[in-house]
């Protein structure tokens, strides 16, 4: 079992950065992928970005491509995303989550451990 708390949304004037963090709980972090995914209002929740185990593979929506960065601190148990030039099209409710070992997929029902979300919203 992993437990994950998000933290660090918040509201943001377009243009501007956040970075949110996921601490996760238990022993085998660094045994885990670990994925960012958003739901704004209305809309299904989407794959934001991912990273491997070990940090040495990452993978990103296109929408995050090129200003939002995924990394995590294996010995913190924590899991960050930089987001930067943030447009009003950003604001969604941020989720963290996890999966056991190397996982590619970026579809949502194949991750089984989520964090309650942190709220990000970008005004312009």
């Amino acid at each position: 079992q992993v437990q994950l708390v998000e933290s660090g949304g918040g509201l943001v004037q377009a243009g501007g950065s956040l970075r949110l963090s996921c601490a996760a709980s238990g022993r085998t972090f660094s045994r885990y992928s670990m994925g960012w995914f958003r739901q704004a209002p209305g809309k299904e929740r989407e794959f934001v970005s991912r990273i491997s185990p070990g940090g040495g593979s990452t993978d990103y929506a296109d929408s995050a491509k090129g200003r939002f960065t995924i990394s995590r601190d294996n010995s913190k148990n924590t899991v960050y995303l930089q987001m930067n030039s943030l447009k009003p099209e950003d604001t969604a409710v941020y989720y963290c989550a996890a999966k056991f070992g190397v996982v590619v997929t970026m579809e949502v029902n194949e991750w089984p451990y989520w964090g309650q979300g942190t709220q990000v919203t970008v005004v312009s």
